[in-house]
């Protein structure tokens, strides 16, 4: 509700020195089939990692964010490595959220559940990324150990407009707190946006609206350059919901 800057996500690209830029969808394939995913993973795992240690030293206490895919919710090693990684780092375990899709655990559910009951032990914050998009029941949910659900933003960015998107996002924002879960909104592109999912109550915004992605060193600029701008409280106050 202040506006200010609680975390980052980190997202992997590859500067080829054939290929150029590469985003993602160019080398995870390869990197899945090939079985470097999880090698990749915890390098990815370990930088996130770094850099959240170099922000909390230059002053900024804030969380980082890393997606997970279903091959890394089979590796059984990955809590030990995790649990290193944030030892080597001096990090707090909370200061590191992993995300996971509902189509990710689908795959293997009860091992993928298992894994993620591990990472939790840890102290590790669990997020279930693009929700609404996969195939998961509610009662599957229920056995999931979350700590945070973010919309898919699909539904988020045409909620000023479109009736039936503001009905999903109302709805799941409500499922949300009702199970005491923290909601973040994904694809916030301008301040109707954000001042919409703010009024139905979410607890975190993420968007092109605030940045464009950036190599770390500049994002640690940008968070010194950065003016929190305050959001309107929520619109309806008849319910009280859970943070």
């Amino acid at each position: 509700p202040d506006g200010s800057v609680c975390g980052a996500e980190a997202l992997v690209r590859w500067n080829h020195h054939e290929l150029g830029f590469l985003n993602p969808d160019d080398f995870i394939p390869a990197a899945e089939q090939s079985g470097m995913i999880v090698e990749l993973k915890r390098h990815v795992i370990s930088n996130a990692v770094h850099w959240c240690r170099e922000w909390e030293d230059a002053g900024h206490t804030l969380s980082v964010s890393v997606n997970l895919s279903a091959r890394d919710l089979l590796d059984e090693y990955l809590p030990y490595h995790v649990m290193q990684i944030l030892k080597d780092a001096k990090l707090k375990p909370n200061r590191l959220t992993l995300e996971v899709t509902e189509s990710s655990i689908m795959e293997d559910i009860k091992r993928s559940i298992a894994i993620l009951e591990l990472l939790r032990d840890i102290g590790v914050r669990i997020s279930m990324d693009d929700f609404g998009t996969g195939h998961s029941s509610l009662a599957q949910l229920r056995n999931i150990p979350l700590h945070e659900l973010k919309i898919d933003k699909s539904f988020v960015k045409t909620i000023c407009e479109d009736g039936h998107n503001d009905a999903i996002v109302r709805t799941t924002l409500e499922l949300a707190h009702g199970m005491g879960l923290d909601t973040v909104a994904e694809g916030i592109e301008d301040k109707a946006t954000l001042r919409h999912i703010a009024g139905r109550g979410c607890h975190q915004a993420q968007g092109f609206f605030f940045s464009k992605p950036l190599p770390p060193a500049e994002f640690l600029e940008w968070l010194a350059s950065y003016k929190p701008e305050p959001v309107p409280e929520r619109r309806r106050e008849d319910r009280a919901f859970a943070s």
